[in-house]
């Protein structure tokens, strides 16, 4: 199994872990951040070892090489001092050089390979750990509407009894109730008090002062004469 198979099934196994606990979602989710973070300092350890060692190979492949190259170099020297003896034997090293460079190149190449993509995985859980962590707010808040709207549905649930209402409804009744009886006692006691007989001459002297001035409003326009037959009854039945 590899490095980030590991860290996934290990990621896989905390989430299932914290959510059994039932937590409450924010911990949950910083939580898993925290252990996320965690496990990727560990892959990013395991990355730089596969990177180390593919460094290593390709200094031994260069090494390799460069050795092939000396021995090389010692056949010819041989040849150019007759020596053809020294000569076959510094080929000999030569041959084992090049096939030892050529297997660790293959080496090396296959552990570079391995090596990218470790690099690449790693990039895009990194990406993904980034991108969760500019989602829990948004978790965190979606999270708490819903326990807001399901807290109210429970309030309105509790409050399907109506008889809290009906109550209210009656003490509503009984409060105007008494409202028009004060309404009513207040106007019955007006009409109680005072001379009845000085209320009435109050109220013809009142409707005379708005008869003459109406009177004298016609008069003034030109509508009516000067005489007194055009004075109001009740007033010529005063002045009599």
């Amino acid at each position: 199994m590899g490095i980030i198979d590991r860290l996934g099934t290990l990621l896989k196994s905390n989430i299932n872990d914290l959510i059994s606990r039932a937590e409450d979602p924010e911990k949950v989710l910083t939580q898993l951040i925290t252990d996320m973070r965690g496990q990727l300092a560990k892959a990013k350890q395991e990355v730089a070892g596969a990177i180390a060692d593919e460094k290593k190979l390709r200094a031994q492949v260069e090494k390799a090489k460069q050795e092939s190259d000396d021995w090389q170099q010692r056949a010819m020297v041989a040849v150019q001092q007759e020596r053809d003896d020294l000569a076959k034997q510094a080929l000999m090293r030569h041959n084992e050089h090049l096939q030892a460079a050529q297997a660790l190149h293959e080496t090396w190449m296959r552990q570079k390979a391995e090596t990218e993509t470790l690099k690449a995985s790693l990039r895009t859980l990194n990406d993904k750990i980034e991108e969760a962590k500019r989602k829990k707010n948004l978790l965190v808040a979606r999270q708490k509407r819903a326990e807001a709207q399901q807290r109210i549905q429970e309030t309105i649930s509790s409050m399907g009894d109506t008889s809290a209402f009906d109550h209210f409804e009656r003490m509503a009744a009984k409060i105007e109730e008494v409202e028009r009886k004060q309404l009513a006692a207040a106007e019955l006691n007006e009409e109680l008090t005072g001379d009845s007989l000085e209320a009435e001459f109050a109220q013809l002297e009142h409707d005379g002062t708005a008869d003459q001035q109406l009177l004298e409003l016609k008069r003034q326009m030109g509508l009516l004469g000067s005489g007194k037959e055009d004075e109001p009854l009740n007033l010529r039945m005063v002045k009599r």
